[in-house]
């Protein structure tokens, strides 16, 4: 028998990308804005001074942030465009203000979907602004189908650029082999167990599996010592990585997104190690919130909560 759970989280990805759903929940004047509340524990915001108001509150804390103007699969050439120019304003305003931080994307947000050309022409303007306001630049994984690509792009642009990142999926068989090529190249490497359902022959499940290799991959990436953003939530992994002193290395620090364990972030912090909270802002906050409930199904219980008693959602960000 099919763990309910996992239905559940397999019927969200598909609704997450269902585009007849989530047009019908855009033009809805009462679905839209109840879901845009219960996203706020998640995104924060729709707008770019969302995200900076955040980052800068998080800063002020001690923390490093990432910061994201979400979306991806963009397949019309002009909005690819339109992507490209906010990233270029997002850095031009966090450069005006000294973040000296990180900004994230995914490269079929600004062209990979059209082709990859368009992704690689966009992320060199992209980068290259960066670069100018001491800003890195982290590229996000995306489906197994597009690893190839983002990871071609990806070292095209840091031979040029060392400001630019790369982010690698434990659960995929080949992320061995590419962390073995990727730490001759000076972009730090943000390690993700991955999130995207792939099949059995690529890819390992949630699993004890799964867990030894993602220690396996941060361990090599030690060892190399090369600069790592170690991006999970998993509470039983980050323990055995304590333990192992994973976190006590400078070239490492602790990645989780907004609104996901904070207080477990906070606990890290105050024992001293490297923090960094992933922020998001934009109106493509659909597809991330379904992501999110459907990564821990425990989390529907928080967006009901958010969408009967708002109140409760900032109480719950506590960094």
């Amino acid at each position: 028998m099919i763990n309910p759970e996992v239905q559940v989280s397999q019927s969200l990805k598909l609704i997450a990308r269902n585009e007849h759903i989530k047009s019908y929940i855009q033009q809805s004047n009462e679905l839209y804005p109840l879901l845009l509340q219960a996203a706020k524990r998640f995104v924060t915001g729709e707008n770019r001074q969302d995200g900076i108001v955040t980052a800068k509150e998080l800063i002020s804390r001690g923390y490093f942030i990432s910061l994201e103007y979400i979306g991806e699969n963009t397949t019309e050439l002009e909005e690819c465009r339109k992507a490209k120019n906010e990233f270029l304003n997002l850095i031009e305003e966090m450069g005006s203000l000294c973040m000296k931080q990180t900004v994230s994307l995914d490269l079929s947000h600004i062209g990979l979907s059209v082709d990859s050309e368009t992704a690689y022409i966009h992320l060199l303007e992209i980068v290259k602004k960066a670069q100018l306001y001491g800003i890195t630049l982290m590229i996000s994984m995306e489906e197994s189908s597009k690893t190839n690509d983002i990871l071609d792009i990806y070292k095209k642009t840091t031979e040029q650029y060392p400001n630019v990142g790369i982010t690698i999926q434990a659960h995929l068989f080949r992320s061995n082999n590419d962390i073995k090529e990727l730490i001759h190249y000076p972009g730090k490497i943000r390690l993700v167990k991955g999130a995207y359902q792939e099949s059995c022959d690529i890819a390992m499940s949630r699993s004890k599996e799964l867990n030894n290799h993602y220690l396996k991959l941060v361990k090599q990436l030690i060892d190399a010592n090369h600069p790592v953003s170690i991006a999970t939530h998993d509470e039983i992994l980050i323990q055995e990585m304590i333990h192992r002193q994973y976190l006590n290395h400078p070239n490492v620090e602790m990645e989780m997104l907004y609104g996901v364990r904070p207080d477990l972030l906070r606990d890290l912090q105050n024992k001293g190690y490297n923090c960094k909270v992933y922020l998001l802002y934009g109106k493509e906050w659909y597809l991330y919130l379904c992501h999110r409930i459907a990564e821990y199904p425990e989390n529907l219980y928080s967006v009901l909560t958010d969408m009967i008693n708002p109140s409760l959602t900032e109480r719950s960000k506590s960094y």
